[in-house]
């Protein structure tokens, strides 16, 4: 789960870590109100979405005075940024945040992340800051510095004055930059983060280390126990079928293909979406519904992949282990029922009473298009997929003869 820049700056002031002076705003009014509040003749008006490189789409504004500032809120609030990060539908600008203006003598580049390599923390620096990280990585690898942190014992003083050095620090500035380096861990630590991303963290010409800008993603399945974490989450920043599978509690994942997938594990699904793509097609999703594929379990799975307009066909694989085949055939054929699917399905069922799932299928009296093996049915899927397009194409080239 990823949050805002000003919600991440709210989490690292409370561990330390010094930002620059700013508020929210809703509207271009309240945008002038809060830099009327803030000291000093510059102001910074950033949109807040879910997205780096912020600036290159023109997300970000330096304004001298107060008509500035709304017209730079005005022009922001509602539109749709576009980012490399954000795909070519973008993200849209609901809020954004007013910072005083600071004079910078250096940009340099923290980051904490969860690194599954090492199973631990890699502490990510350097003295480059304000630029892609990716792209420096690429041009300039010896400019960047990592250093690994063992979970159980935490970061050291000495780790943190070692990454110091290498941002290029000087002696005076040592140890305010130990508590900044210290006061990221521990909010990437107490809040289960699974990422921290400064950049840039800048030098101001007073000498003070200040977080300009402020990114962290959180791992989902801690946020039970972070409450206070779950209530940062803006589903408007988030792909809406992903946002309603997480309240439904299905593991979702939109994809750009039109070929729907429900299947129950995501070992299963990941398989299964190679096969569709083996076979000529383009899954539309990742979507595990999980062991209990109870009735309204499957006709909720059902809906948020019909969900996608672009769906032409449905794969429904499931492997019954502690679950039963029959169960699950009886929430498809109820499922199919309720919604009144309008695109080919074809459900292949495999496990434990597998014999008496297909034979609720076949007795349904519904156009359920059954396989055997997960070859089979990835192939009739493609080749159902196939035949909906041939006959879209038809009827618009038979409009266009009228």
């Amino acid at each position: 789960m990823d949050i805002h820049e000003y919600q991440a700056k709210e989490i690292l002031m409370k561990y330390g870590v010094k930002t620059a002076e700013g508020g929210l705003a809703y509207s271009a009014e309240e945008s002038v109100q809060r830099a009327r509040e803030i000291d000093g003749n510059v102001w910074v008006v950033k949109a807040q979405i879910h997205s780096g490189a912020r600036g290159k789409a023109g997300g970000i504004k330096v304004c001298k005075t107060h008509d500035e500032v709304k017209a730079a809120a005005e022009e922001l609030l509602g539109k749709n940024l576009i980012t490399h990060q954000t795909g070519p539908m973008g993200k849209v600008c609901s809020r954004v945040y007013i910072e005083a203006g600071i004079q910078i003598v250096k940009e340099i580049y923290l980051c904490f992340l969860i690194d599954r390599t090492s199973e631990g923390i890699v502490m990510i620096g350097s003295a480059r800051g304000g630029m892609e990280i990716e792209e420096l990585a690429e041009t300039d690898p010896d400019a960047i510095k990592k250093i690994y942190i063992e979970p159980a014992v935490g970061l050291q003083d000495f780790q943190a004055r070692e990454m110091a050095f290498a941002l290029g620090l000087e002696a005076g500035q040592l140890s305010h930059a130990v508590k900044t380096i210290r006061g990221c861990y521990r909010a990437l630590r107490d809040l289960d983060a699974s990422m921290l991303e400064i950049n840039p963290l800048v030098i101001t010409a007073g000498g003070e280390l200040i977080a300009l800008d402020a990114k962290m993603s959180f791992d989902e399945n801690a946020l039970f126990r972070r409450h206070e974490v779950a209530e940062l989450r803006d589903k408007t920043q988030g792909d809406t079928r992903e946002m309603a599978a997480t309240d439904h509690g299905l593991s979702y994942i939109g994809l750009n293909g039109d070929i729907g997938c429900m299947i129950n594990g995501a070992g299963l699904a990941m398989a299964t979406m190679d096969m569709i793509k083996l076979s000529g097609g383009e899954p539309a999703n990742f979507l595990d519904v999980g062991g209990g594929a109870s009735a309204e379990r499957t006709e909720k799975a059902f809906r948020l992949v019909l969900a996608d307009k672009g769906v032409k066909a449905i794969l429904v694989n499931i492997f019954a282990g502690i679950n039963r085949c029959d169960w699950i055939a009886e929430g498809v054929v109820h499922a199919v029922k309720n919604i009144d699917i309008k695109v080919p399905l074809v459900v292949r069922l495999s496990g434990t009473n597998v014999e008496e799932g297909q034979r609720i299928i076949a007795e349904s009296g519904l156009p359920i298009i059954t396989a055997g093996t997960l070859a089979e049915a990835a192939d009739k899927v493609v080749q159902a997929r196939n035949e909906v397009i041939a006959e879209e194409s038809k009827g618009k080239r038979n409009g266009d003869l009228n």
